[in-house]
């Protein structure tokens, strides 16, 4: 195991160490009646040191992820000649052959608007990079596509079957019922700079400075996206679908299930009541959603269900600190998602479910990038947009706990 990482995970296990202790005494007093206030403050320094430890180990996990990348593309002919083409592109601005390259490489012409297709190695490194900086893109089902014209019949049920004899009569069976998912697109831009100086620099690798600037900025757009956005150029997040407290057996297609915590302002009106709302919600999903489950949350969500215990007096948070394990809540693996709303009145601040089932990112085949000398000199733009769209694919595999009593 890298060292850097295994200091940490050893410091992040002192931190915990002393953080169960501290909700140990908090439970004591409450059941005593008495005040929590200094407890409360000293969980809450304790709580910044176990995100602080929790970002190091991700950041670590990341960088080594980042060094074992592997890329299996296939170098013939066509594709090495666009990607050297390209480079000159990018360099010094030369377009000689290029749509030509292109189009041989990765089947695709020059844009309209301007602006070229990336190489096909370079495309996968920006989606790498987005793959680890997005949360949701991380999580949710992935489909490329040729257009923004994709749909998708989902069954919802309605045909019939039976048990019959080898040489019984077959009789006619209903048709099912099919429904039409339609993702919502959108064209996400970033526009990084670099000054032609450094361009100029052989030991200056463009091709990785552009994936990771685009990587990361389209990263940031797309997840809020993913998660809350209303679908007019963009994604249709999964917080936009229409929500109701309709269990599975009455479930409308489309319509996902949610659950009330009781009060506005926490997980449950008080600390077991909290952690029954959490057991009740991963049991609203079926089982066949929650073998690879696990929740979605913000960060105050994260921190105070560090606080909460189980009948047995132990946390229902595990740091993962054994063979670098993932941190998990009542044994599923979490997601830190900081785009889910933050906690309020009647805020869905807290997710459970399949998400590779729930929710599925469509990426339009090929990333532009049109190479701008002349707005802000002495630097030169890359303007890069793709078209992402995203929708729910099945409500039935997600679930969301709601911050509320419902008046």
């Amino acid at each position: 195991m890298n060292t850097d990482l295994q200091k940490t995970l050893d410091e992040l296990g002192g931190v915990v160490h002393q953080f169960k202790q501290t909700v140990d005494q908090r439970f004591d007093k409450l059941e005593k009646g008495e005040g929590i206030a200094d407890l409360e403050e000293k969980l809450d320094k304790m709580n910044d040191a176990i995100d602080g430890f929790e970002d190091m180990k991700k950041s670590i996990e990341t960088i080594e992820a980042k060094g074992n990348r592997i890329k299996n593309l296939q170098d013939d002919q066509a594709v090495s000649e666009h990607k050297s083409a390209f480079s000159k592109f990018m360099r010094k601005g030369v377009e000689d052959g290029l749509a030509e390259l292109q189009t041989k490489a990765i089947s695709v012409g020059v844009d309209a608007d301007g602006g070229f297709a990336v190489p096909e190695d370079l495309d996968t490194a920006i989606g790498m990079i987005e793959q680890e900086s997005s949360p949701m893109r991380s999580i949710c089902g992935q489909r490329t596509v040729s257009n923004e014209q994709y749909k998708k019949l989902f069954g919802i049920g309605g045909a019939s079957s039976g048990w019959v004899g080898e040489t019984a009569a077959r009789a006619e069976t209903n048709s099912p019922q099919l429904a039409e998912i339609v993702p919502s697109f959108g064209e996400i831009y970033a526009n990084p700079a670099a000054t032609q100086k450094s361009l100029d620099d052989t030991f200056f690798n463009v091709e990785d400075w552009l994936s990771e600037e685009v990587g990361r900025e389209f990263a940031e757009k797309e997840n809020l996206s993913f998660t809350t956005g209303n679908g007019t150029n963009q994604p249709t997040g999964i917080l936009s679908a229409t929500m109701a407290t309709t269990v599975d057996a009455s479930h409308t297609f489309g319509q996902i299930q949610y659950r009330l915590s009781g009060t506005d302002s926490s997980l449950g009106a008080t600390d077991a009541t909290a952690v029954d709302n959490l057991i009740d919600l991963t049991y609203d999903l079926r089982p066949g959603y929650r073998n690879n489950a696990r929740f979605v949350l913000g960060r105050d969500v994260l921190r105070a269900i560090r606080k909460l215990r189980d009948t047995n007096g132990d946390l229902i948070w595990n740091a993962g600190l054994q063979n670098a394990e993932p941190a998990s809540i009542l044994g599923y693996q979490f997601t830190e998602n900081e785009d889910m709303p933050t906690i309020a009145a009647e805020s869905n601040s807290l997710m459970f479910g399949n998400f590779n089932r729930a929710y599925v990112v469509y990426d339009v085949v090929g990333t532009r990038v049109l190479r701008d000398p002349f707005t802000n000199k002495p630097y030169v733009h890359f303007y890069t947009t793709k078209r992402v769209g995203g929708i729910v694919n099945d409500s039935l595999a997600v679930k969301v706990l709601r911050f509320g009593n419902g008046v």
